[in-house]
């Protein structure tokens, strides 16, 4: 959920789609996000649409209260009711996200849950996640999750060394996050995720090698992991830019992935999206695929971003102004974008060639088609995959993603 959002056209006051938005939706899944963005204190590296209470202390009052926005948020989800009509999809993943969800009460998450079920309902098989902080939950509040609905708990680990911890702002302690796998699990959470950091000033190969395994060791059926991104004007670039720590560049970076895809594969876990890996095809985290093929889902909470049907549309960042615009009948939206033909092709491209399963080579230009081809000679792309029509990364591919990328989609 980036803080900074995006230029786009104006959305309507009844945040109305165009017609052609909902063409087909019945082929699509339909899933939610729910932002929750309060946090008790600030990472030095998060450059997220969140809040603590001493930011929001006098910028929006009550509206921006944390006590009341289950309610608020429900006001958007009765919202998308209206604006997706007769639409007959039921949600088939909800995903809590912030922030720090796990901040509010556990009632609160459940009564948003519901409303999405009382408004949409849920598919029977839907998957139900929501990220949590260590120290923010225990075993009386997962069982409270557990029981309400939620079938997946994503917990924020980032790191198994103190120093890294310290480097990031993170206020756990080492180890409890691989206690919150264990309470999750006798909570009766079949799916359990740990998001890890790797490339963090001040961690070494041998702090990233102890973290993966107390990770893996922790038992989770799905593990993320991710290069630490220093986003200017957050505490962590400051502290670069001043001195005070060193900047992590990109060998480390590729040197930390390897090491993690070698681990983690050594402990059966696959990749199945670059960042990405899981047990089982079931551990795989759906929600996040559905982003990545290019469903809907609708995005609510502050700067929360939605796409159906290629319109994508963005919320006003201020809890306050959030509030105030529900209040008032009018959708939060900030801005949208609708999405041409190409544009959507290239997404496409850029996001499902992330996934182990890759992209059809019949979405590249005859250009992108040469550039594949290359590719494979240069040993980014598998060869069978290739012979078999698609465009799918090696190991090596996965760590120049990017670049193989721009090469497919110029």
């Amino acid at each position: 959920m980036p803080s900074v959002l995006p230029d786009g056209e104006a959305v309507p006051q009844d945040g109305a789609l165009p017609p052609q938005a909902l063409a087909g939706a019945a082929r699509r899944p339909l899933g939610f996000y729910l932002h929750v963005p309060y946090c008790a204190t600030r990472c030095g590296y998060c450059d997220f649409n969140t809040y603590t209470a001493s930011e929001l202390r006098g910028s929006g009052g009550a509206l921006a209260s944390r006590d009341n926005y289950a309610d608020v948020l429900i006001d958007e989800i009765r919202l998308a009711r209206k604006v997706l009509g007769d639409d007959p999809r039921q949600a088939a993943t909800v995903f809590v996200g912030g922030g720090t969800p796990t901040l509010l009460p556990a009632a609160d998450l459940v009564r948003m849950l519901g409303a999405i079920r009382d408004e949409f309902g849920l598919a029977a098989d839907a998957e139900i996640t929501t990220e949590a902080n260590p120290e923010s939950v225990d075993p009386a509040y997962l069982a409270e999750l557990r029981d309400g609905g939620f079938t997946r708990m994503s917990f924020g680990m980032q790191s198994a060394r103190q120093h890294v911890l310290k480097i990031l702002d993170r206020t756990h302690t080492p180890g409890r996050p691989e206690a919150c796998v264990a309470e999750a699990r006798a909570a009766g959470f079949e799916h359990v995720n740990l998001d890890l950091i790797y490339g963090t000033p001040g961690e070494s190969d041998d702090d990233w090698r102890a973290s993966l395994d107390a990770a893996i060791g922790a038992g989770p059926d799905h593990v993320s992991a991710y290069a630490l991104i220093v986003e200017e004007g957050t505490q962590l670039a400051r502290r670069i830019r001043r001195g005070e720590v060193p900047m992590t560049d990109d060998d480390e970076h590729a040197d930390r992935y390897l090491i993690a895809d070698e681990r983690l594969a050594a402990a059966g876990f696959g990749w199945y999206e670059v960042s990405n890996w899981a047990t089982t095809e079931a551990a795989r985290c759906r929600h996040n695929e559905l982003y990545w093929t290019g469903a809907d889902w609708w995005g609510a909470g502050p700067g929360a971003h939605s796409h159906v049907g290629g319109v994508r549309w963005w919320n006003v960042k201020h809890p306050g102004a959030y509030a105030q615009a529900l209040a008032e009948s009018r959708t939060p939206g900030a801005g949208r974008e609708v999405l041409a033909a190409e544009d959507r092709r290239v997404e496409r491209i850029l996001l499902e060639l992330r996934l182990s399963a890759g992209c059809p080579l019949d979405l590249l230009t005859e250009a992108g088609a040469k550039a594949a081809a290359r590719a494979v000679g240069d040993g980014l792309l598998e060869p069978d995959a290739h012979a078999a029509g698609r465009a799918v990364l090696t190991r090596r591919g996965r760590l120049l993603a990017d670049a193989v990328v721009r090469d497919l989609t110029d």
